[in-house]
């Protein structure tokens, strides 16, 4: 069948080793290198004994690389939930990110359109759908939309 050479203990430490991952992506990538469940359900839990794998830690690390990108709360939620992310975790770990998101959503929209005002209607349906695609609120884009004099 599968010839292994690594445990799935020694593949999982190889993976950790390049990046933060989520147990899940760890479960999910060692199940593709033909791993038993029970192996993979044991590596996974001597590294979280060890501290070498944290959702929490993973969370707070995925936040702050995903506001560097200038992703709203909206988007990274939704992102880590696909990575297997526990909804009370994400939320927790989005709260505790220390940004004002209505600033981050007019940052975005000046690096993307610049400073000046849409001209017409068809330009602010533009920058809202880029917006939302991004994670922003409803409210947060009405604020990167208007004036900065407001």
């Amino acid at each position: 069948m599968f010839n292994q050479h690594k445990s799935a203990f020694d593949q999982a430490l190889a993976l950790l080793n390049h990046r933060e991952h989520s147990a899940h992506e760890i479960e999910k990538k060692l199940e593709a290198k033909g791993y038993e469940e029970a192996e993979i359900s044991t590596a996974i839990q001597k590294l979280q004994e060890i501290n070498y794998l944290n959702d929490e830690r993973f969370a707070e690390i995925f936040v702050r690389s995903k506001i560097n990108r200038h992703l709203g709360a909206n988007r990274i939620l939704q992102e880590l939930q696909q990575k297997g992310i526990s909804s009370q975790i994400s939320k927790i770990a989005i709260e505790e990110a220390e940004v004002d998101w209505f600033e981050l959503a007019r940052q975005t929209k000046e690096s993307k359109f610049g400073e000046h005002k849409y001209k017409d209607f068809k330009e602010k349906g533009k920058q809202f759908r880029f917006l939302q695609y991004r994670g922003f609120s409803f409210d947060q884009i009405n604020y990167a939309l208007s004036p900065n004099d407001e």
